[in-house]
């Protein structure tokens, strides 16, 4: 009898998300749209069961390219409405369109210039009638005997954010080296079967300073970029590296003050480098072998391409030195 009465439930459920099918209109097209012109991200709210899978689409939105996050209704009327941009796009999912929590908040959120996309069951709701853009996630039936419990409803809302995460993957030309980037603490084997490239640091994120710069400026990039070493550059070539171990070796020589150091006192000339082509198992090896955390990453002709930290290969605490 268990096993039939399993077998309607998860008939049910197929059946609830077969009849997205019929569903799927143009306003999913004008989210996606939506969500794509966005600069800033999708702020995905909704209470109950609707909240839990509001928090998984965020999740897998944040996992595939799509920049979003979670925003409790009850909590954002209680102060969390600062964390809203005017340019987040929101997406509130409620089947019935009438939460009363939704209702409060939505008002509010508009207020702010952003737009709305609903998610729910009842088209003509007035969650739907104040969005910018409708995903109708109607079900035939709940699974729950009762009527009572959301389930096929809940169900067909998580597929229809899989759908909608998914066809932003594919739009944002989002690849498994992206994908990959978005999940350092994956199977340690295929993390280092990357390119150094795939997981550097660049552009602003790299701690540099000028070779003419002070040992003040070069300990606040250091402390402002907090990854434990600053490179020192001329134009676009590494002459050096202070780190946090120079800095403590130093005070322990010199007691509690640097006055009268450079910062050429105090770098560590030629430091430790890898090319951008390498793999990061290289990276790795190179790391292990001299017990550092952090290489300058360049081209062949030595200029610098970025840095690279062992956080980026690893993730935080899963790596212990064997040598």
């Amino acid at each position: 009898m268990s096993i039939e009465q399993a077998k309607e439930v998860l008939r049910i459920e197929a059946e609830g998300i077969t009849a997205l099918l019929e569903q799927i209109d143009a306003d999913f097209e004008k989210a996606v749209a939506m969500i794509m012109e966005c600069p800033a991200r999708v702020v995905i709210t909704g209470i109950g069961k609707s909240g839990i899978i509001g928090q998984k689409i965020a999740a897998t939105m944040n996992s595939t390219g799509t920049p979003a996050l979670f925003l409790h209704p009850v909590e954002a009327m209680h102060g969390d409405l600062g964390m809203v941009d005017p340019q987040d796009v929101i997406l509130a999912i409620s089947y019935s369109g009438e939460t009363a929590e939704l209702s409060l908040l939505l008002p509010n959120l508009k207020k702010r210039g952003a737009k709305i996309i609903a998610m729910t069951g009842n088209p003509a709701s007035s969650l739907a009638r104040g969005a910018d853009a409708v995903l109708k996630v109607a079900v035939p039936q709940e699974a729950c005997p009762l009527g009572l419990a959301p389930t096929a409803s809940t169900t067909a809302a998580l597929a229809m954010g899989d759908a909608l995460a998914v066809v932003l993957l594919n739009l944002k030309q989002f690849k498994e080296s992206d994908f990959r980037r978005n999940h350092p603490a994956g199977s340690l084997g295929e993390r280092l079967k990357v390119n150094v490239a795939e997981v550097m640091l660049t552009g602003a994120a790299v701690p540099k300073v000028s070779q003419t710069a002070t040992l003040p400026e070069a300990i606040a990039e250091l402390n402002a970029k907090n990854l434990g070493a600053v490179l020192i550059m001329q134009a676009e070539e590494i002459t050096g590296i202070l780190t946090d171990g120079d800095l403590r070796r130093l005070l322990s020589q010199k007691g509690a003050s640097l006055n009268g150091l450079t910062l050429s006192n105090a770098m560590t000339a030629k430091p430790k480098t890898i090319t951008a082509d390498l793999l990061a198992a290289d990276a790795l090896s190179i790391m292990q072998r001299h017990e550092i955390t952090f290489l300058a990453v360049t081209e062949y002709s030595g200029k610098l391409a970025g840095v690279l930290h062992l956080q980026d290969l690893l993730g935080k605490g899963e790596f212990r030195f064997l040598v």
